[in-house]
């Protein structure tokens, strides 16, 4: 075994037995249930971790993560996710969640080459294109990538929305939120894009709003 593998298994150790002396009944009540209200939908960066950052214990978040933070309607692992979260979990609340300084968005902006993720990164270009003149229209390139890290949440909530399992849900009456955050790495501040949707029919409405707040105060 090698020496990093060692320490981190000591590591499980110590952190396993400061909770038992926090709370004895812990592992035994987290072993019954799995109650979380919240599905997390967030980027693979190794900074944003979703309990830490919530201040949430283990359970009470459901958690997807993938490279910036994208939903795909041909990507079955994160509709399986999805719809295991919100048909067996009957979470309240899902959190589609990026992070100003992504690599990931950073490569899609500047058509940097990584390799096979580039096939990824398309969907983030795409966003881009779409967004191509007002992006284009920001002269400093910090605030532009900020920009589309932002308005990535947004397409990703967007495209969330249009999905037969949220469709389903709404259709059913079910109460299930979609939210779009953004985590500053520098403060650790998350911050909301303001486009709450709880159903289909107000879903094109939030999502314009929430373009335009993006680029008024990308004006500022």
């Amino acid at each position: 075994m090698s020496n990093q593998l060692e320490l981190l298994l000591e590591k499980n150790r110590l952190w396993s037995q400061s909770v038992k002396d926090h709370d004895s009944d812990f592992f035994r009540n987290l072993a019954a249930q799995q109650n979380p209200k919240y599905f997390w939908i967030g980027c693979a960066d190794s900074r944003v971790s979703a309990n830490e950052i919530l201040g949430l214990l283990p359970g009470e978040v459901f958690v997807h993560r993938n490279v910036a933070n994208v939903v795909v309607h041909t990507d079955l692992n994160c509709l399986s996710v999805l719809q295991y979260a919100v048909d067996v979990l009957h979470v309240q609340h899902i959190l589609v969640v990026g992070h100003y300084g992504c690599g990931g968005v950073t490569a899609a902006l500047h058509n940097v080459r990584l390799g096979l993720i580039d096939n990824w990164l398309r969907h983030v270009q795409d966003v881009r294109d779409k967004h191509r003149a007002r992006l284009m229209a920001i002269d400093d390139s910090a605030r532009r990538l900020d920009r589309l890290c932002e308005l990535n949440v947004l397409e990703q909530v967007l495209n969330l929305s249009e999905t037969t399992i949220m469709r389903d849900a709404w259709a059913r009456g079910q109460d299930v939120t979609l939210h779009g955050l953004i985590y500053g790495l520098g403060d650790g501040i998350l911050h909301d894009l303001n486009m709450p949707v709880s159903s289909d029919n107000e879903l094109l409405s939030r999502y314009d709003a929430a373009i335009d707040r993006l680029f008024v105060s990308a004006a500022r």
